[in-house]
């Protein structure tokens, strides 16, 4: 792909996002697609976001999980960015029409203190870094369809990062926790009352933090380091839930605390 197309492809996802009209796979009108294409159409669609005034206020990490790997036929997680305007409070309602296809996952966010990066990044760097780690939700969107409507080909990772891995919002409990222990940290997810899914820490990369180290080392690749200050989703150890209209949310993590949300 060209540069041009890099723009092209992220003003289409901006419109996207604006209209709710989805958009087809990019995986399918460029098949010469590569990661490095991908990125560099999120880079392009971050920009026009802090253009209009959204600025950046942190990171995703996404497909950290082993099962969402092997269903993608890859064997490393990807990233998005998280701007201003995807924050809500626990126990929100997200308005009619503000999401296409909106799911939600539950995560352990960190909030650090200090900047952090570079290609040999540690774990104990990143504890050191760390302010504290929070009960989270992240909603998800697709700007881009899941499956394209001809072939019935589902969406490649090049579509998901491309469509800022898939990252739409995220809700932060209240409670504020050190980095310990975050491996037997778990979440009873239901919806509606009705519970949809449990899962454990462990189940990103083994243990959160290792997610964080990821994101920072891959960062310091293209010249880049996570701030002070800003937020790191570290990846989800549920499935996608999805939520349509109507839908409560209610994240139990026990004494790490809750996340409630709801979809008018």
């Amino acid at each position: 792909m060209k540069p041009e197309d890099h723009k092209a492809a992220a003003q289409a996802l901006i419109k996207a996002e604006q209209t709710g009209e989805q958009i087809g796979l990019l995986s399918v009108a460029h098949s010469d697609i590569t990661m490095d294409d991908a990125y560099a159409i999120q880079d392009q669609f971050v920009a026009a976001k802090v253009a209009a005034g959204d600025p950046v206020i942190g990171w995703k990490i996404g497909l950290t999980s082993r099962a969402m790997q092997m269903a993608l036929n890859i064997d490393i997680p990807d990233s998005g960015v998280l701007t201003r305007s995807m924050q809500f409070d626990t126990g929100a309602t997200i308005p009619a029409g503000r999401f296409i296809q909106p799911r939600i996952e539950a995560e352990i966010a960190f909030v650090m203190k200090s900047d952090i990066g570079g290609e040999g990044i540690t774990r104990n760097e990143v504890l050191a870094a760390t302010e504290y780690v929070a009960p989270a939700l992240e909603i998800l969107d697709t700007r881009i369809l899941r499956a394209d409507p001809d072939t019935g080909q589902p969406r490649k990772v090049f579509d998901t990062i491309a469509d800022n891995a898939a990252n739409a919002g995220i809700v932060m409990g209240a409670e504020r926790h050190p980095p310990d222990n975050l491996r037997w940290v778990g979440a009873i997810v239901s919806r509606n009352g009705t519970v949809e899914e449990t899962g454990l820490g462990a189940g990103v990369l083994n243990d959160p933090v290792e997610s964080v180290v990821w994101l920072a080392r891959r960062m310091a690749l293209y010249g880049n380091t996570i701030k002070a200050g800003q937020v790191i989703l570290s990846g989800s150890f549920i499935r996608p839930i999805e939520c349509p209209a109507g839908t409560d949310i209610h994240a139990d993590f026990g004494d790490f605390g809750q996340v409630d949300l709801r979809f008018s």
